[in-house]
């Protein structure tokens, strides 16, 4: 290993090393690390690397000094991987759009990419050994349709020139490009970006939709507050069985298979029985709801809580005959501390934000006693700080299936099935 023969290194500003950004420096790749990133040293020092794969021997370009670690991105690789794949798309590049993670990355090295993330922080953040791990059977499941032309939902930011692009990564700086390849074929059908002459005056973001029922609506943001200007303001999605109608700016999974991936997983690993009594929580527009109600039937009942008045409106619309199922406006943390739902409870289905469920939803579900908990989570690092929490009360993470809802990014979807002590 060594530094860039031009590079000028800046030991005040670095601390000990003395790499300082934009410098350039040789090194060897390490393993796989949450965000998209590798794992490397120089001299001691932790350098978390973009556009790199483990094994490899790069050039990186630090972009960021903290205390204590570096962040650089690979722009020139030296001995390559065998799982490198030439990028589809020129703007996943170090410098340009930050969307897509993975794209240098073959299909089959991508899943196992977010295996080895997801197994990391179980044993790191969730305490897991690595027998525990062994005996869960970690992996990533991809999904139908391929790594391209998946994304229904694509939110473009609107650069000063009123240009619709996507963001650097950790930047607010706007990439203008032509097209985005991940997205749905509908959607990079729209003449939305730059290269199709479209300007957006006034508009700080603009959100497209290409739902599994058939439609398709650009929206304009301005100020937080979106505006439909093509298309219906409301659209039909498909999902478990039913169709779901739903404004086009609201939450919905973007990928198009992923509805029922989940749902079938989260009745799975749960088994709801005729007769049950079902918690939905974080619920949204009632997905999971209306899946636990056609299992536990007329004499069953399910209970979903969501905060956002969008999928508060949506639940009470497309649950609407479903007579067993109660919707309640609130947030999970409120409406159990303040006993907006009691138990007796028999299942729970969980599907809190990025953030997780946290310790004290936890602790109130503990209390709760049901015979099973189905946890969906779309960020390994909360999910694990749960199921540690979950575990301090004799709690165990009896099986976890993960699906790649987002291939050529980072991100990885998991569910996992939590059981209490009375279950061994």
């Amino acid at each position: 290993m060594g530094r860039d023969p031009g590079s000028t290194p800046d030991r005040e500003a670095a601390g000990e090393r003395g790499l300082a950004e934009a410098e350039r420096v040789e090194l060897t790749v390490g393993p796989v690390a949450p965000g998209g990133h590798c794992v490397a040293r120089v001299d001691g020092q932790v350098v978390f690397v973009r556009h790199a794969l483990p094994g490899e021997r790069v050039v990186a370009e630090v972009t960021e000094v903290h205390r204590g670690f570096v962040r650089a991105d690979a722009v020139t690789v030296l001995d390559a991987s065998p799982d490198r794949v030439p990028a589809p798309c020129p703007y996943a590049r170090p410098g340009r759009c930050g969307g897509c993670d993975l794209q240098h990355v073959a299909p089959a090295a991508q899943l196992e990419w977010k295996v080895a993330v997801v197994r990391e922080q179980l044993s790191r953040l969730g305490g897991l050994t690595e027998t525990e791990l062994d005996g869960l059977g970690v992996r990533v499941e991809a999904l139908p349709g391929g790594s391209l032309g998946w994304r229904s939902r694509v939110r473009y930011a609107v650069d000063a020139a009123d240009r619709a692009g996507l963001l650097k990564h950790r930047s607010h700086e706007v990439v203008p490009i032509d097209r985005c390849l991940i997205a749905h074929p509908a959607i990079q059908s729209l003449p939305v970006l730059s290269a199709s002459g479209a300007s957006w005056p006034d508009a700080d973001a603009v959100e497209t939709v290409a739902s599994t029922g058939g439609d398709v609506a650009v929206a304009t943001v301005v100020d937080g507050v979106a505006s439909t200007v093509e298309g219906p303001a409301t659209v039909r999605e498909v999902a478990a069985g039913r169709e779901w109608t739903l404004p086009a700016t609201a939450f919905w999974q973007v990928h198009p298979a992923a509805t029922d991936a989940l749902v079938g997983a989260v009745l799975e690993l749960v088994d709801p029985q005729p007769g049950e009594r079902a918690w939905d929580l974080y619920g949204g527009a009632g997905l999971f709801a209306a899946a636990l109600a056609g299992r536990v039937g007329d004499t069953g009942r399910v209970t979903l809580v969501e905060a956002a008045e969008q999928g508060v409106a949506a639940a009470r619309q497309n649950l609407s005959d479903l007579p067993r199922v109660e919707v309640v406006a609130a947030r999970v943390e409120t409406a159990l501390a303040r006993r907006r739902i009691t138990g007796p409870v028999d299942v729970v289905v969980l599907d809190p934000p990025r953030t997780g469920a946290g310790s004290r939803v936890v602790r109130e579900l503990v209390a709760a006693g049901p015979r099973a908990v189905g946890y969906v989570a779309c960020d390994p690092a909360a999910f694990a700080r749960d199921v540690r929490t979950f575990a301090e009360s004799g709690w165990r993470l009896a099986a976890l299936r993960g699906f790649d809802l987002f291939p050529m990014t980072q991100h990885v979807e998991l569910v996992g099935l939590l059981l209490p002590p009375s279950s061994r």
